[in-house]
């Protein structure tokens, strides 16, 4: 599969408004505030059954306001354009234009590279089997012994212990995580019999994952632990709750509306963690007003947005600023590395001094996971690789520590393996690292002493 790649310096719009309400107003009287300047018909959320919609609903009026996030989607109408500047000065509203985004990280590798990549591991496990005895292991080579049965992005992130001495006994248990995407392939065999809520945002279309991408991102972040048949285990929080918003359409793509109104459903289920590995080009300076907003709203509410932070470099020549909406300050961006702990080539940046930084990275080169049927596994790469890693780990310390929102982000950068042979620009707080327990082990008994009969005297 090839990665349609558009020019990094088009950003495209659907001719759609979304429009952010003033802090604390009332969701009825926002969009009554709406109607009375513009003239339009919009509607609430709350008046579909679980806030639920698609972009057919949207198209018989002219917008709809998400309740949860207190953002209305509005149709392209003459009698809006007109009412925009009053909504913007007079009303206290901000108002862009929706944006179109892209699945991120569609770079197949060939089967043929993971298979090499799996015979390399083996090959190295036995060259430190064969070792001199005597001779004391590094922690990355006990690391190959202890974990060789997972994948290599799943072993650096300490998902599956560097030692003996640690285990990672979470899962993700009563966890809910959001993976907004496109789809999911809900017969894929790896997830029979695990339950998953799921949601189309994409008018014309099921949740059933067309493309693929969905799939692979929701396999790193919530696979399972023993995969059948026996290949490596890919999975991350293998017992979490699976949430899964269609909200780019088949071909990888959607609008900004949809993946807002994935984000509404994703807060109103109370989901602690949403994955996004998703973006659109940036020209210029700033960021979404109106996401930032809504990844405040979030973290205050105990939940934590986590998005990819775009493909665009070609390295080490050409480094391109972090995509929307990941350069929000408030959404997670994740950057991609390779198994050497290296930058990949395609990672985007941190270049602006006071926003759009990366805060976080996550392996993105050589991803095993599960695809759609039939392929049912490949190996991708790509910054969307990169983030449900960070998706499914901010899971495990969140049932670990009990963390949520802002807490659960400082927990993720607190905590994350330093990378300072790369400047944070492009790696921030360093590579992601899953909560371990160390073992205590329990001392031997000492054996009872023998008693000897004690010779008599004389």
């Amino acid at each position: 599969m090839s990665k349609t790649k558009k020019n990094e310096e088009e950003v495209e719009y659907t001719g759609r408004y979304i429009v952010l309400m003033p802090e604390n107003s009332d969701s009825q009287n926002s969009i009554n505030q709406i109607n009375a300047v513009s003239g339009l018909n919009l509607k609430n959320s709350t008046e579909f059954d679980g806030e639920i919609f698609t972009e057919k609903d949207l198209d018989d009026c002219d917008g709809i306001l998400l309740d949860k996030i207190g953002v209305a989607i509005v149709n392209k109408n003459p009698k809006f354009e007109s009412a925009i500047a009053g909504l913007s000065v007079n009303s206290n509203m901000v108002v862009e234009p929706e944006r179109v985004v892209y699945a991120t990280g569609i770079l197949e590798s060939s089967s043929e590279n993971y298979i090499k990549g799996y015979r390399d591991a083996v090959n190295s496990l036995a060259d430190i089997l064969l070792q001199n005895p005597e001779e004391e292991m590094t922690e990355e080579e006990e690391a190959e012994i202890s974990a060789v049965g997972s994948t290599w992005g799943l072993k650096a992130t300490k998902v599956i212990p560097s030692t003996f001495m640690y285990s990672n006994p979470y899962s993700g248990a009563g966890i809910k995580v959001a993976i907004l995407d496109t789809g999911f392939d809900l017969a894929h065999p790896d997830f029979v019999g695990r339950p998953i809520v799921h949601q189309s945002f994409v008018s014309g279309q099921a949740v059933q994952d067309g493309h693929g991408h969905g799939t692979h991102c929701t396999g790193t972040a919530c696979g399972p632990l023993n995969p059948t048949p026996a290949v490596e285990r890919y999975g991350i929080a293998y017992n979490a709750s699976i949430y899964i918003g269609k909200v780019l359409n088949n071909a990888g793509s959607g609008g900004d509306g949809g993946i807002l109104a994935g984000i509404n459903w994703a807060i109103a289920n109370g989901c602690a963690v949403i994955s996004m590995s998703l973006g659109g080009n940036v020209s210029g300076a700033g960021y979404s007003a109106v996401y930032e907003n809504v990844a405040v709203n979030a973290l205050n509410n105990g939940c934590l947005i986590i998005a990819a932070a775009g493909n665009a470099s070609t390295r080490p020549g050409v480094i391109k600023p972090v995509s929307h909406p990941a350069n929000c300050p408030s959404i997670m961006a994740v950057g991609a590395v390779d198994s050497a702990l290296n930058v990949a080539n395609f990672s985007c940046g941190g270049l602006f001094s006071t926003y759009g930084a990366v805060d976080i990275a996550g392996p993105g080169v050589g991803v095993f996971s599960s695809v759609k049927m039939p392929a049912r596994y490949a190996t991708w790469n790509g910054t969307s690789m990169a983030t449900p890693h960070v998706a499914g780990i901010a899971a495990l310390w969140a049932q670990s520590s009990g963390v949520r929102g802002m807490n659960l982000w400082r927990k993720l950068t607190s905590t994350a393996k330093p990378l300072t042979a790369h400047p944070t620009r492009d790696v921030g707080a360093g590579l992601v690292q899953a909560p371990n327990k160390r073992i205590i082990l329990e001392p031997f008994p000492r054996p009872f002493p023998i008693k000897r009969p004690i010779p008599p005297f004389g």
